[in-house]
């Protein structure tokens, strides 16, 4: 244990990590009221060091949107659009597969895609999209579908989540997207997402995918209206449902973007906020393997310094990003594989290529220089610029 930790009241919550011991929802909350992001971090990293040792993860993928019409109007978002809106777009299933031709040349192993909830686009076109997708290459995983979606899609196929799922799934459906999940607590969702699913319909959507036999990621999205109480009872859900399916393969934390839509925030995410979000994050989901810092929403300098703070994966090249640019994001639309590697490289870790489930499939070799000198001297020249605000 380093003086810092040594010195710190937390330092019975790093006793407890350090032996693998579950902390509870008001240790979490105590994280959370600290300033003590120093020692929140030695923690995380005590925890990520025991699962994912000094390996680090990125996928090579690319993001689709389908369409951005939706009939939901959440106070949130800055993407949806309805139909009378001259910004709006509808991509055909051809145009899919032609973004797809030519990202598979980049060598891409994931398609990421999403939308709004389309007032018109039958059933049919979901599926049809998925087989076309498989047969422009049977490798490439689909990484498809929020929980409203679903919820969305049986309602047009008039079937139950469960007869949805397992349709999609035979059509090429490989994983759910985490998206949607926002903050759990009903008084939230309906000032932030008025008229989106439930937290149980969100929880019962990703149940019923894993007892299918389907993984997918869980999200957050924080710094908006919700209370630090309010994300220790939102990681709790998810903690809950993963110690019932272990259907989990990672968690984004995602910060709120506050330009382009209905919502008045004024202090939007701090680096402070964000790495400790991230850390209290890794320390309390003990039950989910991977934490991504995802870079789009909060840069990939932060993102580096969260490989210090319990993120193991700094998320994908991704190509062409639209949600959270068109609410205000300022990083670039893509990252290039050699930018992933050096990023991860820089901040002290060994770079992973990994696929859709975390899996490795690229290890690269570490640098002569040791994790611990290449992950200090990051975190002491980023820090400084990025925790400004906090």
């Amino acid at each position: 244990m380093n003086f810092v930790v040594e010195r710190s009241l937390l330092r019975d919550l790093y006793y407890k990590a350090a032996e693998g011991e579950r902390i509870s929802e008001a240790d979490a909350l105590r994280l959370f009221e600290s300033k003590d992001l120093n020692t929140i971090g030695a923690i995380a990293d005590v925890v990520r060091q025991r699962k994912n040792e000094n390996r680090a993860s990125y996928i090579i993928n690319r993001y689709i949107n389908y369409s951005n019409y939706c009939i939901l109007s959440c106070q949130f978002c800055a993407f949806s659009r309805k139909k009378r809106d001259k910004d709006g777009f509808e991509l055909s299933v051809e145009q899919i597969v032609e973004k797809a031709r030519e990202a598979l040349a980049l060598g891409i192993t994931e398609l990421h895609i999403v939308g709004g909830l389309h007032p018109s686009l039958p059933f049919s076109y979901y599926t049809d999209m998925l087989r076309a997708l498989k047969q422009l290459d049977p490798r490439l995983q689909l990484k498809c579908f929020t929980a409203i979606e679903i919820l969305h899609l049986a309602w047009l196929a008039k079937k139950s989540a469960r007869e949805t799922l397992v349709e999609l799934k035979s059509a090429g459906l490989d994983s759910l997207t985490g998206g949607g999940a926002e903050i759990f607590r009903k008084e939230v969702r309906s000032e932030i997402a008025k008229g989106k699913e439930s937290a149980e319909e969100y929880l019962d959507v990703h149940r019923t995918w894993h007892q299918l036999g389907g993984r997918s990621t869980c999200t957050m999205l924080f710094g908006h209206v919700e209370t630090l109480a309010d994300r220790v009872d939102h990681l709790r859900y998810l903690r809950m449902l993963q110690d019932e399916t272990h259907g989990f393969t990672g968690f984004i934390a995602l910060p709120f973007q506050p330009d382009n839509n209905f919502m008045q925030v004024r202090n939007v995410p701090s680096g402070f906020d964000a790495l400790r979000t991230i850390a209290i994050s890794r320390i309390y989901l003990d039950n989910i393997d991977h934490i991504t810092a995802y870079w789009v929403g909060m840069g990939m300098k932060l993102a580096q310094v969260a490989l210090s703070y319990g993120a193991d994966d700094i998320h994908g090249t991704i190509i062409e990003e639209h949600i959270f640019h068109m609410a205000g994001a300022k990083s670039p639309q893509l990252q290039t594989e050699a930018e992933m590697v050096k990023a991860i490289r820089e901040a002290g870790r060994t770079p992973v290529q990994r696929n859709t489930f975390y899996e490795p499939l690229k290890v690269w070799e570490p640098l002569q220089a040791t994790a611990e000198t290449a992950g200090s001297s990051t975190k002491s020249s980023l820090l400084e610029g990025n925790l400004a605000t906090a």
